[in-house]
């Protein structure tokens, strides 16, 4: 897996071509396309109702290993402590946040700290989509670069 460094990630998005980030923005028609990104498993929901807990209950849509896989191939994941990220939590829970206004390395930033977080909290990366926050993302990232051409 390709990780972005803490202390050059800026340098290193600002360089990518249109071409770089090529894969991604091809992902925005089929993620708009996508009617249900995910659900709880018939095999977790019965294991639930018998008290137990199975690890991970989600089954994902196929978009998201695609989704997953590209942004490490290009790479947008930034290793930092996005944990401790407050900007961040702060952003991506104003439902009216304009993301036209943050750079594209703070939205690589935005990127990494839900796909980081879906690692340790099972459905984190699905309820981002649901929520249309990772389209507004994407969709701020392809207006932007169509502005700096």
């Amino acid at each position: 897996m390709n990780v972005l460094k803490s202390d050059n990630f800026i340098v290193q998005i600002n360089s990518y071509t249109k071409q770089d980030w090529k894969p991604l923005l091809n992902l925005i028609p089929e993620i708009e396309k996508v009617e249900k990104f995910g659900e709880i498993s018939k095999r977790a929901e019965k294991l639930l109702e018998k008290g137990i807990i199975e690890m991970p209950p989600y089954v994902e849509n196929k978009i998201f290993e695609e989704f997953r896989e590209v942004c490490y191939d290009i790479p947008i994941i930034i290793d930092f402590d996005w944990g401790s990220w407050d900007e961040g939590r702060r952003i991506v829970s104003n439902k009216d946040f304009d993301y036209d206004s943050i750079d594209i390395p703070t939205k690589c930033k935005i990127i990494t700290a839900i796909v980081r977080n879906d690692r340790f909290c099972d459905g984190v990366l699905i309820s981002y989509f649901e929520s249309g926050v990772m389209l507004k993302v994407l969709k701020s990232i392809q207006k932007q670069l169509r502005f700096e051409s």
